[in-house]
């Protein structure tokens, strides 16, 4: 008699006891599957410290089912009978079990999705419960829409479930957004909570040893991680942000500040991706802190617009709109990523401290991402998959259904708009008055055309300049395109002399 009626495949972001593909296992005859494979772990320079964050808290997920009396097969990536993929490794072990059914819940990287539906085995696939809206459900939502908002799609989000919700259904605080609100910069004297760590277990440590050695050509140090790879430590970094970092999360989330890399961020956005955190608890754990009067609305609600609105809006436009989506570029972009991305060796302090704390912590919070290393490639005409490729590949809690759309629409407006209503640009005006980077850089912030200019200055022009019959006709663009109508002849040349001279030494592969 076959004993191993189902065999259910759990990926390294799906480590949730609660996956829809598990909830009806049986310990007895069932058998959960779990596997390392060299083409995950480098189908792009994933940094050391993603890998072992998710090695990790596979090994320490495979424990915890075990000690549930589950039965778990899990291949190491040491293995020597590792046949290095995800398909190749479901088709071995599905002809070793032979079991009676094969189930998956649906993955987070179209690619991998795809390879599994063509390997020929007849897997029954699940909705990823994790997420407030199915796939089905946004495109019911965006069917017959030439274009998305997330605003209206947030706001369903909130009815659907009642989250921050007068009795009537009105919004609390008479409006659905306060996002005006929460762009203050940091003043002087605030400080930031001391960030949660957690030392590396026995298991970790092996991991670490393991990366160290598979992996040592990746971009990205290993020395300093202290992420939490169990739900037990994610829940406590979870309740420290409540604690400490909510309260100034809503006023000074876009704040930017040297030597600062987690400021009043959670930090739980890698643990909340691959299933050690649970979104609809973290919204109401939020709600209740605003009901109970520790956290400000602006706070609460943009935390909870950032889950249910932003999150789980990009995941609805990727698979929507994958695979063709991939290969946006609306601009016609061809420059090539300057190395500086991958070493942090720049002159631009911004950019320095945004690159270089990615390397050391494979983080950087979103208007660093956005409004930094974002602008700049968005600036500079950098072919977007380039961009898309090195965010996947640098930071811990990037996936594909999140890290592409943010990137390529949100970055690189690569999409024409359809997944945000006008390009993220800005000049070094910006930086400057949402951080303290222009303070202590060999550029000059306040000037445009000179040799010691902030490049984004005239690099914010020269892209108006260049992309200017695409873009004028965009509402949002409007007055910014009458502001440099009014710029005279002079000006504008020398703007355009200044971002030609910094886009050739890109092109000759100098740092700037």
């Amino acid at each position: 008699m076959n004993t191993n009626r189902r065999l259910c495949l759990v990926l390294g972001d799906q480590l949730c006891f609660d996956l829809a593909s598990l909830t009806e296992l049986d310990s007895e005859h069932d058998t959960v599957l779990m596997v390392e494979v060299m083409e995950e772990a480098s189908h792009v320079p994933h940094h050391p410290q993603k890998i072992t964050l998710i090695f990790s808290a596979m090994r320490h997920f495979a424990q915890a089912l075990q000690q549930r009396g589950i039965r778990v097969q899990y291949v190491t990536l040491d293995d020597p009978r590792n046949s290095g993929s995800v398909p190749s490794e479901l088709k071995r072990w599905h002809s070793l079990l032979q079991p009676e059914e094969l189930h998956l819940t649906e993955c987070g990287d179209w690619r991998l999705e795809q390879s599994l539906r063509d390997c020929g085995l007849p897997i029954q696939w699940h909705d990823d419960t994790r997420f407030v809206c199915t796939r089905g459900e946004f495109s019911a939502w965006a069917e017959g829409k030439k274009q998305l908002r997330m605003e209206f799609f947030y706001r369903e989000m909130r009815r659907k479930s009642g989250l921050l919700l007068n009795g009537d259904g009105t919004p609390v605080g008479g409006a659905w957004n306060f996002d005006e609100d929460n762009r203050k910069a940091l003043p002087k004297g605030v400080k930031a909570p001391y960030p949660a760590r957690f030392s590396p277990d026995s298991i970790t440590r092996e991991v670490i040893s393991l990366v160290r050695e598979r992996f040592s050509s990746h971009y990205g140090s290993l020395d300093s991680f202290d992420y939490p790879v169990t739900h037990a430590d994610a829940q406590v970094l979870w309740e420290y942000f409540l604690d400490y970092g909510l309260a100034g999360f809503g006023d000074y989330q876009d704040a930017m500040a040297s030597n600062e890399p987690f400021l009043f961020h959670a930090r739980i956005s890698a643990a909340l991706n691959i299933g050690l955190l649970d979104v609809r608890q973290l919204c109401s754990d939020v709600e209740s802190a605003y009901w109970s009067g520790r956290v400000a609305l602006n706070a609460a609600e943009g935390f909870i617009r950032q889950l249910i609105g932003w999150r789980e809006y990009v995941r609805g436009v990727y698979w929507l709109k994958m695979p063709d989506y991939a290969d946006g570029n609306v601009f016609g972009n061809t420059r090539a990523l300057p190395e500086f991305y991958w070493t942090g060796e720049t002159n631009m302090n911004c950019m320095r401290h945004a690159i270089g704390q990615s390397l050391e912590h494979a983080y950087a919070h979103h208007i660093q991402r956005l409004m930094v290393t974002g602008n700049f490639a968005l600036l500079a005409g950098i072919i977007p998959s380039q961009i898309c490729e090195w965010y996947l590949a640098i930071y811990m809690d990037a996936f594909d259904w999140v890290e592409l759309p943010n990137t390529l629409g949100m970055v690189m407006h690569a999409d024409g708009g359809y997944l945000g209503s006008k390009p993220y640009c800005a000049s070094g005006q910006y930086i400057k008055r949402m951080s303290d980077y222009c303070r202590d850089c060999a550029y000059k912030v306040s000037e445009s055309t000179t040799d010691n200019a902030c490049p984004f200055n005239s690099l914010y022009w020269h892209f108006l300049m260049r992309h200017r019959d695409l873009l004028r006709g965009n509402q949002r663009m409007g007055m910014i395109y009458k502001n440099l109508d009014r710029m005279p002849d002079a000006k504008q040349q020398a703007l355009w002399q200044r971002g030609q001279t910094l886009l050739a030494r890109l092109d000759a592969g100098e740092s700037i």
